[in-house]
């Protein structure tokens, strides 16, 4: 199965740039991410079984390209997620502590949060994505959230 590179762009950009987001935490690097992915996709020849299987390719691609992005000498020296939380509007106050809480947490643990919660994949299929054993991403969904919780309270105690 193959699907026309512009369909998948319409369908998929924002997914996959939330994802890459997670990983890098630079808009810059992420749209990076995103476009290379499309153009390894656009470039490639590989027949894909379903739909669900080309998203899943997608989003490996586009978080293992930010990964490489966010781990070289130059960009892990680069800065700043502040700047660009300041860009992003927010439908309740709430939502930009969340936002700056998952994106402080490792990024073992932010990128299986993503994957669950925002692209609403399950334990299995996050385990293919991110080729990990399904008991590895319980095991980062669980300590992503103690993290979280841990520092969402602390958050909401001090404003008491």
């Amino acid at each position: 199965m193959r699907i026309p590179t512009e369909a998948l762009v319409e369908k998929y950009q924002s997914n996959l740039y939330a994802a890459a987001f997670s990983v890098c935490r630079s808009a810059e690097d992420a749209e990076d991410a995103v476009q290379d992915t499309f153009l390894k996709y656009h470039t490639m020849n590989k027949q894909f079984e379903s739909e669900q299987h080309v998203k899943a390719w997608l989003l490996r691609v586009a978080i293992n390209h930010a990964k490489n992005t966010a781990g070289s000498f130059w960009r892990r020296n680069a800065s700043p997620l502040e700047d660009y939380i300041e860009t992003l509007s927010f439908q309740a106050p709430e939502d930009r502590g969340l936002l700056e809480a998952v994106m402080a947490l490792p990024e073992k643990y932010r990128v299986v949060i993503h994957l669950f919660y925002y692209e609403d994949y399950s334990i299995r299929e996050i385990a293919g994505i991110l080729h990990l054993a399904e008991t590895a991403v319980k095991t980062r969904l669980s300590r992503g959230r103690k993290l979280l919780k841990i520092t969402l309270k602390e958050e909401w105690n001090d404003d008491e």
